[in-house]
């Protein structure tokens, strides 16, 4: 494994930085669209005062009826990160040995691993060794419908499935259909979607099954106590209401048509785009990102470089207004200019 992979979150996560927020941040994957205006409402009025029920309960019923599931299956998560540390430990607490992870992930599936003494696979490994199993889609850092998905779906062991992109999808569709979801962890983040990261909260479904529900006590033995405070509650609760997830789909035909402008731009520069089915995607450059990265960020512009996610000379680019796609470019050329003899 290089030393890139161990280093994708921290210095080299998108987002802010030492001095501040870029004015064009293509470096994280948030909905560029805005905010959702029912979940600041939501969050205004949250009841900061006091504690949120220790047991979520109506929470929980809330998320499972919207995904229409039982709601003891429902497990809350401070973040996305924090139950991919707390599962890989209740997995290691178990007994079990190995990850499973794509061969281009997030950082912390690994970090996680490694924290628990587990052995990380890649591709190809073998699927039907009992391990757990890290999938995504749309998948990180690509945006593309994520390898042998079925196939880790019916393999031994736990697979979880990352869904954090799942409701910024712009094009395809899901590889799994709902049988097969109710054989895998499905871990859901809201808040990329509704153009609010600073909130921290997420939830997982449970598999059914008997060893799902075991490693679910686990997890829920292993939870700190009150994970998501009054305004992830907020979120929670108003993302799956008809008010967000209408402004929701508004949202993605806005960023449709922004993704295909972006993609034009890239190419119009020589760069090389991948395909991705979400509100980002890769793209190999036509010179080294890192050589003009200073030069980029001085003029309130951050990519996202792929070296650690294995993937040198690439960046990826979340989708922003035709505004910032022309900064980009215009920053890009000048950068390219001074570069010259």
């Amino acid at each position: 494994m290089t030393p890139e992979h161990t280093t994708s979150t921290g210095l080299l996560h998108g987002g802010p930085d030492a001095i501040g927020t870029a004015w064009h941040d293509f470096s994280t994957n948030g909905n560029a669209t805005g905010s959702c205006p029912a979940v600041l409402t939501a969050l205004r009025a949250a009841d900061a005062a006091h504690y949120p029920d220790p047991g979520y309960t109506a929470l929980r019923r809330a998320l499972a009826g919207f995904h229409g599931v039982a709601a003891e299956r429902i497990v809350i998560a401070a973040s996305a990160s924090e139950f991919i540390h707390r599962i890989s430990a209740a997995f290691a607490q178990g007994g079990g040995r190995q990850v499973v992870l794509p061969a281009h992930s997030y950082g912390d599936y690994e970090r996680a691993a490694s924290a628990w003494g587990l052995q990380v696979l890649r591709p190809p490994a073998p699927h039907g060794e009992a391990a757990l199993r890290w999938c995504c889609e749309p998948s990180s850092p690509l945006g593309q419908a994520e390898a042998d998905l079925a196939l880790h779906a019916a393999a031994g062991g736990t697979c979880v499935l990352d869904l954090a992109y799942e409701p910024l999808r712009l094009e395809g569709a899901a590889s799994l259909d709902a049988a097969q979801r109710h054989r895998v962890w499905q871990l859901w983040t809201p808040n990329k979607a509704m153009g609010l990261t600073g909130i921290r909260a997420a939830y997982a479904i449970a598999p059914e099954g008997d060893a799902a529900a075991l490693l679910k006590q686990r997890l829920e033995r292993l939870a700190p106590s009150w994970p998501v405070g009054a305004h992830g509650v907020a979120l929670l609760e108003t993302w799956i209401d008809e008010p967000a997830q209408a402004w929701l789909a508004r949202s993605l035909r806005t960023l449709r048509e922004w993704k295909a402008q972006q993609r034009a731009l890239c190419e119009s520069m020589g760069w090389q785009c991948l395909p991705s089915e979400a509100n980002f995607f890769c793209a190999r450059t036509d010179a080294p990102y890192q050589q003009r990265a200073a030069r980029l960020r001085a003029e309130g512009i951050k990519l996202r470089d792929c070296a650690s996610f294995g993937l040198p000379g690439h960046v990826r680019l979340g989708v922003l207004p035709p505004q910032s796609q022309q900064a980009l470019k215009e920053a890009w050329m000048r950068a390219a200019a001074s570069a010259e003899p």
